[in-house]
């Protein structure tokens, strides 16, 4: 019962952020506070080294996000939407998950800078990018998901299918 009910809250969780994040480009912080609740409070009645498991879950995703979005890569909805998506996954299987989302969101990218035309801007913001990464911040343009011009994508859109795919594909168990 558990483990369909995780199922359902994952699935409703991810397509909610996806939703709002193809609409309004942000991810409202009562709906990553509500993932990573539920997917704790699910994870309870199966003992503490479930309810452990998850928060280590949470904790990887949130370390290894917090890193993209220090260089701007990402955005803080999408670093609490995978933190989220950790209490659920779990520390034995965020990993792997996010290895899928960073595949998915990289070829979305890619689509949609095409499909913009703006490919060589993409080129040279990348660019500016690494200098700025090699000079600690010196060297290169700094540019932020909030700068004139930017580039962003709805990156909740990757994650929900990779989540989905993930867990369903694989069977995740809490």
């Amino acid at each position: 019962m558990i483990q369909v009910a995780a199922g359902a809250s994952l699935a409703t969780f991810v397509c909610t952020a996806a939703w709002s994040d193809a609409r309004t480009h942000r991810i409202p912080n009562q709906l990553t506070v509500a993932g990573l609740l539920a997917a704790l409070i699910l994870r309870a009645p199966l003992g503490v080294d479930a309810f452990l498991h998850g928060l280590a879950g949470v904790c990887i995703a949130f370390v290894l996000c917090l890193i993209l979005y220090a260089v701007r890569a990402i955005g803080a909805g999408d670093v609490k939407l995978l933190a989220g998506i950790g209490a659920f996954m779990g520390s034995s299987e965020i990993v792997g998950a996010m290895a899928l989302m960073a595949v998915l969101g990289a070829a979305f990218a890619l689509v949609s800078v095409i499909r913009r035309g703006v490919l060589p801007l993409l080129l040279l913001y990348t660019l500016d990018l690494v200098k700025s990464l090699r000079s600690f911040g010196r060297a290169g343009q700094l540019r932020r998901l909030e700068s004139p011009g930017s580039l962003t994508i709805p990156y909740a859109l990757p994650i929900a299918v990779g989540t989905l795919l993930w867990w369903f594909g694989r069977g995740i168990q809490l």
